[in-house]
């Protein structure tokens, strides 16, 4: 069996995981995918007394043959040992005749701590005595905090993170804008997700620009379109399933739903490596806001990005491009990387492509998708919390209405809803959804709806607001490149 990974864009590429994870993607500008991935099968038998931790070494030593043993102990030590608030990770609550998996425990209480916790640990065993890295990664809000977290003050590498002007919440601006550590570098882009991270995409694939750079440092990727940050996220379906088999909501090797509120395709597409892994998954449920580019296609087999860019209430969301679906289609067209290539030079192009009937239909059979309006995001967030007390954040509220939509025509297959931050982190729209008068200052609004609904408000988003601002650069597009270069030049080259 073949163990490296290739490119979505071209089959001729065959390189190690722990290169994939330092390079973070293909100088063709494909993504790095395993192609063995369906022949590689966990035995549920095997781990359905084990913890999150022991059942992370089964995946990632499935997904990552090149790394030892110890390799991969290590880093799941160093993730996990002490930066979550419950021993689970990633515990699984009932509510109602569904039951939500909180992927909110982590050091920033958004669901990107799972993967970002985990890549900086991956890379130290990537780096060679002389290596550098410097991470460049575009943020709709949250992977840019938990990314900073992540690698701040690791020796030899450095992160610099863009995110789109005014174009978060409050509260994830001031986690990215209080950020310490000596290697760390943030800038908001006048423009929206797609455009920073277009740019960002640019840059890895200007050999110019990185010519110009010292031959020891790398560039590379804390997005989800790094397999080091995308692997680790296999392991909370694995969790989620194990966890039903415990409390005994379902015996093992009986299907299950899951919902996902997804931009840019990352942490669905993670369960469809664990489904290809042997999870007994009947469907994905796809959510989308009222960006709803991935709903048109399902309904057309047409991507196309030419439409109106919205800001919503759930701005994680607001994206175009959702740069993992191209994994997606790698595996559905059977690995035709000539064919993958062909439909993004046209997206690129013209801003739209149109895959074969045979595809739709086979990704018909593995997913479904659905999108929610802001008014319906404050709705669901106001029906749950009346109901059963239970508060979420916007994105959860968006998968919460589109799994309803879904279970109309499936109500009897067990549904694992992922709740992707906690309801903290986005203050104004919860408040608004929950009371007839909000604060218009954001930590005022957060106090309300502590005091209003006795929910905890997890330390470090209780913290942010006394915290001093260290970053507030505010840049155009055009002057990312200068932007990292200085501040490798700067901050990075003498403190490594």
């Amino acid at each position: 069996m073949n163990k490296n990974y290739t490119s979505t864009r071209n089959k001729q590429v065959s390189i190690p995981a722990k290169e994939a994870i330092k390079r973070g993607f293909s100088n063709d500008g494909g993504l790095f995918v395993y192609p063995e991935l369906n022949q590689l099968k966990i035995n549920l038998d095997e781990i359905k007394d084990a913890n999150y931790q022991q059942i992370a070494k089964v995946v990632l030593m499935k997904l990552l043959p090149d790394f030892s043993e110890t390799e991969i102990a290590t880093s799941i030590q160093n993730a996990y040992a002490n930066s979550f608030d419950t021993p689970k990770i990633t515990p699984l609550t009932s509510v109602s005749d569904f039951h939500i998996l909180e992927l909110f425990h982590g050091p920033t209480s958004a669901f990107k701590d799972i993967g970002l916790q985990m890549l900086p640990q991956l890379m130290k065993c990537v780096l060679g005595p002389k290596n550098k890295v410097m991470i460049l990664t575009a943020t709709s809000g949250d992977t840019g905090k938990a990314a900073l977290e992540g690698f701040k003050n690791l020796n030899h590498m450095g992160i610099t993170v863009f995110y789109p002007h005014n174009g978060v919440s409050k509260v994830q601006q001031l986690q990215m804008e209080t950020t310490d550590g000596n290697n760390t570098e943030i800038a908001s882009i006048r423009g929206n997700f797609d455009d920073a991270q277009t740019s960002v995409k640019k840059i890895f694939n200007d050999q110019k620009f990185k010519d110009t750079l010292d031959p020891n440092v790398s560039l590379s990727s804390a997005n989800s379109i790094n397999i080091g940050r995308l692997i680790p996220q296999v392991v909370y379906y694995f969790n989620a399933y194990l966890q039903l088999v415990k409390n005994k909501n379902i015996s093992l090797g009986d299907p299950v739903n899951f919902t996902v509120p997804t931009g840019n395709f990352g942490d669905v597409l993670a369960g469809y490596y664990a489904k290809q892994l042997g999870l007994p998954v009947k469907k994905f449920i796809v959510a989308s806001n009222e960006n709803n580019v991935l709903t048109k296609f399902f309904n057309t087999g047409i991507y196309d990005r030419n439409i109106p860019f919205l800001q919503t209430d759930a701005p994680s969301m607001d994206i175009q491009i959702s740069s993992n679906f191209e994994r997606l289609l790698y595996y559905k067209s059977n690995h035709d990387t000539e064919y993958v290539k062909k439909l993004m030079t046209d997206l690129e192009k013209n801003g739209h492509y149109q895959v074969s009937k045979e595809i739709l239909q086979s990704i018909h059979n593995d997913f479904y998708c659905g999108f929610s309006t802001d008014s319906e995001i404050e709705q669901s967030i106001v029906d749950i919390y009346q109901k059963y007390h239970y508060l979420m954040d916007p994105h959860t509220a968006v998968g919460y209405k589109v799994m309803r939509d879904y279970q109309k025509s499936d109500s009897d297959t067990p549904m694992i809803l992922l709740s992707t931050a906690s309801p903290y982190k986005f203050t104004q729209v919860v408040a608004k959804a929950l009371f007839d008068k909000v604060p218009t200052d954001d930590h005022e609004a957060m106090l309300d709806l502590n005091y209003a609904t006795q929910v905890p408000i997890p330390k470090n988003l209780a913290q942010v607001w006394n915290l001093p601002l260290l970053h507030q650069n505010v840049i155009d597009q055009n002057e990312m490149e200068s932007f990292i270069k200085e501040k490798v030049e700067a901050n990075f080259y003498d403190k490594n």
